[in-house]
């Protein structure tokens, strides 16, 4: 722990630049049709505007958490700050969707280098039995964010362009750089020897593994190119992820992974449940806005509008659960909020039909507001509260991790079901051609009529998919450990740490 007068500033001004990264993760979703039409893109390149973004973002976060460690985290995020906010003028500039997919890359990469800086101060400079209060404000941040981002791109794509929600990045990363080199300090660092092989094998197999589901459905689960095929990708993948396990394994230096922290029952189960519900709030927007937009015709503003609801109370409830999580066991918050996420994801599903009356959409938006709030806080406070603070830098890069992976998991399989789904309810209607999968239709803004029905069960059905991973979640959290009491700085008593391997070697 290090002894700093004023924590709470320096948290809040961190929480900027966090919830601006963030953002980016989910406001394109509301921006996509234009974007489609603007650029002249189909649904697969537009949606690979997100998964290329969270994919940048997912591959280094397990070496970013360790830089931290090893330069500050202050530095970390400074410069992670930098390359995020001239990235996002790069976006608002892009004429085409490739240049665009290339912005987003760069993106990825420096939100990548700033979120660990995050988790790494809180856990650094507050104390267990305060971190709950600090984590609810960076657990709200990251709920407010999925569904802030959507409303604020709904806003801007009517009134400005769609560049502008990158655009709005440039005031916002001005305004954190300098209140973080004011308010956040210097932390004391550590040496550290960088896993290389760990680097390279833990990025060739995520991007094998999320390439090979993004694309499926475009080469119908057959070859790409030459002897490569999809079904070899996410194989091969596979393959080099579990490589990539067993190395850390067996690496005599200080592993990218350590696994001893997975020997705390917290941390292990808390970052399955992070990784489902990065899954699902990534996965269910899309098929919701195409909805909206295609379906019903509403503009992204209006569209938008439907999820105030959500953002209100979930920015209401955060406070409270603040005050709460560090009382109660987190337990019963998380499953909680996961179960409610469920049934209004089954909800929404239900209610998705060419003629709903539009105002119902607000009543399972309100669940999402209460479900969001029991979420965050209490996954993260479980996943962090016993890190000793020479292995915050790690923990939260494997927290975040598991969360991006989540989160790049979900856009890819939601784009493969989508497409499918489209494929399947198109044709049965009689529909032939690239209407069938959906291509081409957000040039002409809303479908024609006649094709309402099967893209509106198509969307339905789309949004089971993040409902059951988020059940998976809820099951999951329910074998969360009752915290232990603690009195001190440093999480578990010490010697509960090196027993569960958490000692500063890693």
């Amino acid at each position: 722990m290090e002894n700093v007068a004023k924590p709470w500033p320096a948290l809040w001004s961190l929480v900027i630049g966090f919830f601006m990264f963030l953002i980016d993760s989910t406001i394109v979703s509301v921006a996509n049709p234009r974007i489609m039409e603007g650029l002249g893109a189909d649904i697969n390149s537009v949606i690979w505007v997100t998964s290329a973004y969270l994919l940048a973002y997912a591959v280094p976060l397990l070496i970013t958490g360790r830089l931290g460690d090893r330069f500050g985290p202050k530095k970390l995020y400074l410069a992670g700050l930098v390359v995020f906010t001239l990235a996002s003028l790069w976006c608002g500039l892009s004429a085409n969707v490739e240049t665009l997919i290339a912005a987003r890359v760069l993106q990825g990469l420096g939100a990548a280098i700033m979120t660990p800086q995050t988790m790494a101060v809180i856990t650094r400079i507050f104390p267990p039995n305060r971190r709950g209060a600090a984590m609810s404000v960076w657990g709200a941040t990251a709920g407010m964010a999925t569904l802030v981002g959507p409303i604020l791109g709904g806003v801007l794509v009517d009134g400005l362009g769609w560049q502008w929600i990158f655009f709005i990045n440039l005031p916002v990363g001005i305004a954190g750089f300098i209140l973080v080199l004011r308010n956040v300090p210097d932390l004391s660092t550590r040496p550290h020897r960088f896993d290389i092989p760990g680097v390279v094998l833990s990025a060739v197999g995520l991007f094998l593994l999320v390439f090979g589901i993004q694309e499926g459905e475009t080469y119908n689960w057959g070859t790409i190119v030459g002897p490569v095929n999809v079904w070899g990708l996410i194989i091969a993948g596979l393959a080099v992820l579990a490589a990539f396990v067993v190395w850390q394994r067996f690496n005599k230096g200080e592993p990218l992974l350590p696994l001893g922290l997975f020997r705390d029952r917290n941390f292990s189960l808390a970052n399955i449940g992070i990784t489902t519900v990065g899954f699902t709030v990534t996965a269910f927007g899309l098929p919701l806005i195409f909805y909206y937009q295609m379906v019903r015709g509403l503009t992204p503003t209006q569209s938008a509008l439907l999820m105030v609801p959500m953002a209100l109370i979930s920015g209401g409830l955060a406070p409270v659960v603040g005050r709460i999580v560090d009382r109660v066991n987190p337990k019963y918050l998380a499953v909680g909020g996961l179960l409610l996420m469920a049934v209004a994801l089954v909800w929404n599903a239900a209610l998705m039909q060419p003629d709903t009356p539009i105002l119902m959409f607000l009543l399972p938006s309100a669940v999402l507001g209460f479900a969001n709030a029991g979420i965050w806080a209490p996954i993260s406070t479980t996943a962090t509260r016993n890190l000793p603070p020479q292995q915050a830098g790690a923990g939260s890069g494997v927290y975040n991790t598991t969360r991006q992976f989540g989160a790049v998991l979900g856009s890819a399989a939601i784009a493969v079901l989508i497409q499918a789904r489209l494929a399947a309810e198109l044709s049965a209607e009689g529909q032939t051609g690239p209407e069938a999968s959906g291509e081409g239709m957000a040039l002409t803004g809303t479908l024609p009529e006649a094709l309402h029905n099967g893209f509106s069960t198509a969307m339905g059905q789309s949004m089971l998919l993040p409902a059951a991973v988020v059940l998976v979640g809820a099951v999951v959290a329910l074998f969360f450990a009752k915290p232990q009491p603690v009195g001190h700085w440093g999480g578990a008593p010490a010697s509960a740490k090196v027993d569960a391997g958490l000692d500063s070697t890693g």
